[in-house]
């Protein structure tokens, strides 16, 4: 059993680092405090080969292992917590379930350009009566001629102010095994963006209204049945959404670690004073066990689709952690680490809502629960 990076592992990761550091170092609290996606840094982490990691060479990928891409959101995230954003849309979650299940067409016309950091892919799975209970989603998809009519709601979609393309999951008829998802253009007729809201990250999201959107059938990703394998992707999805609750918590640990090296109080340096050595010990402690789980659980997928459970536990703790660690970085710094002159704050706003989105903890833990008693707990009334 080793924890280390291996010899190719660390090599990338040295690389990784070097480009961050050159490229995205300089304007990372600016970027962090736009609202803008970062259109310029999807090109240039095309160029270095940072989106389509796990992706066949045949697709256009590198054909690499989700371990690859923890490290490469993980580096990026620890130099420029906004650009980690980028190497998640190019990476994790809808752009592995195209990549995955897509047919020959899907791939030329979709994920050709979000490869090369053209464009951008959102999953519209949340709708106002369905969030945790994903299963009782409404958007219907109606057979009409060769294609589909799709009428339904979808809110809190990550990026849906920015997407092209829209992965939206549909109900092809009753029941779990009538959901599927489909590729939506989000210039198609009939697809109507609402007012931008924002989240407590600052993050913008809209309300994306489909109106008898036609979609021909060389666009329905997974058809009736589709289900478990949407999820067994958006597992995918939540250790891109897990590396950077922790990255972001590591980040926030370095800023208070060298701020405690530095700020002198009472005629002491910060680190002097036992409270503040104690904090830091803890913080240690969690950002080093939370590593290890999501190690296991990308390790334990190697270039397919994590386990589960492993996922599951991975995400809780991680998610956890990071907006702890973070959180208590913001309290040693004080008054900078509140302010927006620092991304110490950002980074805890930004855990908290990880916290939330792609599972709740609360939600995971059942999962968790499923795992240890072997038998499924349904949350549904009687």
């Amino acid at each position: 059993m080793d924890f280390e990076l291996n010899t190719e592992q660390k090599g990338f990761e040295s690389a990784v680092r070097r480009f961050a550091e050159n490229e995205l170092r300089d304007g990372a609290v600016a970027r962090a405090h736009s609202q803008d996606y970062p259109w310029d840094i999807s090109g240039r982490m095309a160029e270095q080969g940072l989106l389509g990691i796990t992706i066949a060479e045949a697709d256009g990928g590198l054909g690499g292992t989700l371990m690859d891409a923890v490290i490469a959101i993980q580096t990026i995230a620890s130099v420029c917590p906004r650009s980690a954003d980028v190497v998640q849309a190019g990476n994790f979650g809808a752009i592995r379930v195209l990549a995955e299940y897509g047919s020959d067409f899907q791939k030329e016309k979709y994920l050709k350009p979000l490869l090369a950091g053209k464009a951008l892919i959102a999953v519209g799975m949340t709708e106002p009566d369905a969030g945790s209970a994903v299963t009782e989603l409404k958007t219907t998809a109606t057979r009409d001629g060769k294609g589909w009519r799709i009428n339904g709601t979808k809110i809190f979609t990550t990026h849906g102010p920015h997407a092209d393309f829209i992965l939206a999951y549909v109900r092809f008829g009753p029941g779990t095994k009538g959901i599927g998802s489909v590729m939506i253009e989000t210039r198609a007729e009939g697809m109507r963006l609402g007012k931008r809201s924002a989240f407590m990250s600052d993050e913008e999201w809209v309300e994306i209204f489909m109106d008898n959107v036609y979609v021909p059938d060389e666009q329905v990703v997974l058809g009736e049945g589709g289900f478990k394998k949407q999820i067994a992707g958006f597992n995918v999805e939540r250790l891109g959404n897990t590396s950077r609750s922790l990255a972001l918590g590591r980040y926030a640990y370095e800023e208070a670690r060298q701020w405690a090296l530095q700020r002198r109080q009472f005629g002491k340096l910060l680190c002097e004073f036992q409270g503040i050595q104690w904090k830091f010990a803890d913080m240690r402690i969690k950002l080093d066990a939370a590593q290890l789980l999501l190690y296991k659980a990308a390790a334990g997928a190697d270039s397919g689709f994590p386990s589960p459970t492993e996922t599951a536990i991975a995400k809780a703790y991680c998610n956890q952690i990071g907006f702890d660690v973070a959180n208590e970085a913001l309290q040693v710094m004080g008054g900078m680490g509140y302010s927006r002159e620092s991304l110490v704050e950002y980074c805890v706003r930004r855990c908290r809502g990880w916290m939330i989105a792609g599972g709740s903890i609360e939600i995971l833990k059942n999962r968790i629960a499923e795992g240890v008693f072997e038998r499924t707990f349904s949350q549904r009334a009687a």
